[in-house]
Parts: C-alpha cells; structure tokens; sequence
C-alpha cells in the first residue's frame, strides 16, 4: 500500500516521492535479502539453535531430512509462489530504484 502510494506520487511529479522511492524501496529490497538468507541457511541455524538447547534428543535430530521433509509436506504452488514473490520484489525493488535514479 505504500509502496503503491508512493509510486502514485513519483508518477505525478512530487517532490518527496523521490527520497522516499529510496528509502522504501530500499528497505523491502534488504529485508528479502534477509529473508532468502534466512531461507538459505535455515538447517545451518536450526542446527545451532538445537545444539544450544542441551537437549540430548533434539542433538539427535537430523536437521537437513527434518527441515526437507517439512518443505515437501507444503503444496507445490507454495514453493512456485515464494520464488515469484522474490523476484516480483528483487525486480520491482531494482527498477524503482533504477527510474528514481536516472529520473
């Protein structure tokens, strides 16, 4: 909604459109980037956070299957839908950026 707000404010030549293009746009770029590096290093912090618990059977806990077996039990359509939201979110960041840069 913002984002669409702001968008409608650039189209109509504000001002104050502009720096706030970069810092919106901005922000929801890094915080997907947090997101897919989430995503990327999940057995690896899942790992640690079990480790850090103590408990005996949790080390037990094969995190790689455990974590795999838990993405295949989610519909196809939920891995499709995350990888068009990141790049609908990576290009959409990256081309707002890129108007408000050469405009």
């Amino acid at each position: 909604m913002v984002v669409a707000a702001i968008a409608a404010r650039n189209l109509a030549g504000a001002g104050l459109a502009q720096p706030l293009t970069w810092v919106f746009s901005s922000l929801v770029l890094l915080m997907n980037v947090v997101i897919v590096y989430s995503n990327r290093t999940a057995v690896r912090s899942v790992t640690a956070a079990f480790q850090r618990k103590g408990d005996p059977e949790l080390a037990r806990v094969q995190v790689a299957p455990f974590l795999r077996a838990a993405e295949n039990a989610f519909p196809r359509w939920v891995r499709a839908q995350a990888h068009i939201r990141n790049t609908v979110v990576f290009a959409g960041s990256a081309i707002a950026l890129l108007a408000v840069s050469l405009g």
